[in-house]
């Protein structure tokens, strides 16, 4: 059967663990024909304190649209403006990003929840899998790069999907549990889902 998720909740909270600490509070807002997805998140990592903000709006099937993120650090403020065509193509800051052709999804190292914007689009059935490559962004700086990803849909347990993510770049693969709004709520080593 393909993923079927009922509608999000309009707030969610994780606590980033393992690789920082932290915290991250969203909330989720649908509109005519789009969701807007405002979070803050708040973070110590390797000693270093940053706060990221960001306001991601997507399509109803959960395609990005586009992105606005702030970043807050002892090096500095940043701010990053990403726009996606809808079919691959992105502009960041105003300039074609030729290196992200391909690209559906964006994905914030400072989130846990754009985790759920790949799980959404992709509709997968239970054993299949797809890759999901995305603009990167990471935090504090808000450099933007391009990451491979890999999502496959493991077997449920009535109430949570399982998925197993895999970002060679960064050597990591996990199972993501998924509550039943398709929102992580077990990030292994990264965050836990806590509202």
């Amino acid at each position: 059967m393909a993923t079927i998720f009922s509608d999000p909740p309009r707030t969610a909270a994780w606590r980033h663990r393992d690789a920082r600490v932290g915290f991250e509070v969203v909330l989720l807002r649908l509109s005519d024909d789009d969701y807007c997805v405002e979070g803050h998140t708040v973070a110590v990592e390797d000693g270093k304190a940053w706060a990221v903000d960001y306001v991601i709006r997507l399509s109803e099937s959960w395609l990005t649209r586009s992105a606005w993120v702030k970043g807050h650090s002892a090096t500095g403020r940043r701010e990053l403006t990403l726009e996606a065509n809808g079919s691959g193509g992105w502009i960041v800051d105003g300039s074609p990003v030729p290196e992200l052709d391909g690209c559906l999804d964006v994905d914030l190292e400072s989130s846990a929840l754009t985790n759920a914007l790949p799980v959404h689009r992709l509709g997968l059935e239970v054993g299949e899998g797809a890759n999901a490559p995305a603009a990167y962004v990471r935090a504090p700086d808000l450099t933007v790069e391009r990451l491979e990803q890999r999502y496959v849909r493991g077997p449920d347990d009535g109430r949570r999907q399982r998925y197993h993510y895999a970002a060679p770049a960064f050597e990591f693969d996990a199972d993501l549990l998924y509550d039943q709004a398709g929102l992580v709520i077990d990030y292994p080593g990264l965050a836990i889902r806590i509202a």
